[in-house]
C-alpha cells in the first residue's frame, strides 16, 4: 500500500484503465504519491486486467472481483467496497474517470466520507436519460470538487447546472493515450495478420440500449452484412450473450462480410482502428480516439445522441441512429464522400495528464 494521505486513483472499466493511464504515469514520473485501485466493474480478464498489463501499469494497491446481477446491486456492492478502502487509506482526494457505475458509486463513497473528488472527463452530457450514463456523469459532477473537462463545450454545460467544485479545462486523456500507445501498438501488435480484409470498417457495439433491443440488434446485423465495405467486430461479452439469445450469431459469422473477433487487447484496437477505413461505434471512447492526430478516421455513431458534440462538429463523427438503411445510407456516403479531416483534435493537445496533474500539484493535494 503507498503513503496515507496520498491522492487515489480509481478504475473499473477498460475506457479507464486507458484514460487514467497518462495520470498514472505522469505521477510515477514526477514522483508522486499515489493509490491505484480497481473497482471490480469489469471482472472479464480480456475486459480489464490484460489491459493493465498490457498497458504496464501498477498492480493495483486494493482491486474487487465480483458479479451483479443488476446496476443496482454493482453500484451499491462498489459503494460499499469503495467506502472501506477510502476509510482505510484516507486519500487527500480521490481521481475517478467518466460515467459508469463504479465511477458514481466510487465518487459517492468517497464524498460521504468528506474526501475530495476529482472528476476527469467532467461536463459531457447526451440529454438522453435513457442512457444509464447520463445519470451517472450528471451525479457525479455534483459531487466533485474538481472538474477536468475536456473542452469548452464540457465546462458550459458545467455552469450551466451551477457545480460546485472547481472546473478546469484540460483536454481528455484519451488523446495522451494514444499519442503514447500508437507507436508500441505498430511494434506489438500482430492482429493484421488475422484479418481477410485489405479495406474494412472496424465495428464495435455493447451499449445496453442498443444490443438489448432485439429489433436494434437485429438492424446492426442486417447492416453488417449487407455492407458496402467488409466489417471486423470484436464482440464484447454482453453483445455475445445477446446475439447468441436473439439467434443471431450464426448469421453474422456465416457471412463472408464479417470477420467476428474476441475481445481485444488495448494495441491490437488501436492497430485496427489505425488501418481501417471508417469506424461504426455506440462507443463514446471511441468516437474521441478516432479524432487524434495519429488516427483520424471517420466515425458513423450507431446511437441517436451523443455526449461528444465536438467530434461531430470538427467533422470526424456522424450520428446516423439505429436502423439499417440509414447506416448502410451513411456507410456509403461516408465511401464516396472520404472528407479530408482536421489534423488537430477537438479534444486536446495529449498533455491533458500533465495539466490535471499541476493543478493537483497548485492545490497541494498531490
Amino acid at each position: 500500500m503507498k503513503t496515507i494521505g496520498a491522492t487515489m486513483i480509481i478504475v473499473g472499466t477498460r475506457p479507464e484503465i486507458i484514460k487514467m493511464a497518462p495520470l498514472v504515469r505522469s505521477f510515477k514520473k514526477r514522483k508522486l504519491p499515489f493509490i491505484f485501485v480497481h473497482c471490480g466493474q469489469h471482472y472479464d480478464y480480456n475486459m480489464s486486467q490484460q489491459f493493465i498489463e498490457e498497458l504496464k501499469l501498477p498492480k493495483p494497491d486494493f482491486g474487487f472481483k465480483f458479479r451483479a446481477q443488476s446496476q443496482g446491486l454493482q453500484t451499491a456492492r462498489i459503494l460499499t467496497l469503495a467506502e472501506s478502502v477510502v476509510m482505510k487509506a484516507k486519500p487527500k482526494s480521490v481521481l475517478v474517470e467518466g460515467d459508469t457505475n463504479g465511477t458514481l458509486a466510487c465518487a459517492l463513497a468517497t464524498a460521504k466520507l468528506n474526501v475530495r473528488v476529482g472528476h476527469v472527463e467532467a461536463g459531457l452530457r447526451s440529454f438522453d436519460l435513457r442512457m444509464p450514463e447520463e445519470h451517472n456523469r450528471r451525479l457525479v459532477d455534483h459531487l466533485s470538487t474538481y472538474l477536468f473537462a475536456p473542452t469548452e463545450v464540457a465546462k458550459a454545460n458545467l455552469v450551466k447546472e451551477n457545480v460546485w467544485g472547481t472546473i478546469r479545462v484540460t483536454g481528455n486523456t484519451v488523446i495522451d493515450a494514444v499519442i503514447q500507445h500508437v507507436q508500441l501498438a505498430r511494434e506489438r501488435s500482430t492482429i493484421m495478420n488475422t484479418i481477410r480484409f485489405k479495406h474494412f470498417a472496424l465495428a464495435t457495439a455493447h451499449r445496453a440500449e442498443n444490443v438489448d433491443d432485439p429489433a436494434v440488434l437485429e438492424n446492426l446485423v442486417e447492416a453488417f452484412t449487407h455492407s458496402p465495405i467488409p466489417i471486423v467486430y470484436p464482440i464484447h461479452p454482453r453483445s455475445l450473450k445477446r446475439l447468441r439469445q436473439q439467434k443471431k450469431l450464426r448469421k453474422l459469422s456465416k457471412s463472408g462480410n464479417v470477420q467476428l473477433l474476441p475481445p481485444l487487447g488495448y494495441f491490437d484496437f488501436l492497430t485496427l482502428m489505425k488501418n481501417c477505413d471508417l469506424i461504426i461505434t455506440d462507443s463514446g471512447g471511441i468516437q474521441e480516439e478516432a479524432t487524434a492526430p495519429v488516427i483520424r478516421k471517420p466515425v458513423l455513431v450507431t446511437r441517436l445522441s451523443t455526449e461528444r458534440p465536438e467530434a461531430v462538429a470538427a467533422g470526424f463523427a456522424e450520428v446516423v441512429g439505429l436502423k439499417s438503411k440509414a447506416l448502410l445510407s451513411a456507410i456509403e456516403r461516408t465511401l464516396d464522400r472520404k472528407r479530408k479531416l482536421p489534423t488537430d483534435s477537438p479534444y486536446g493537445d495529449g498533455k491533458a495528464a500533465e495539466k490535471i496533474v499541476d493543478f493537483l500539484v497548485s492545490e497541494g493535494i498531490a
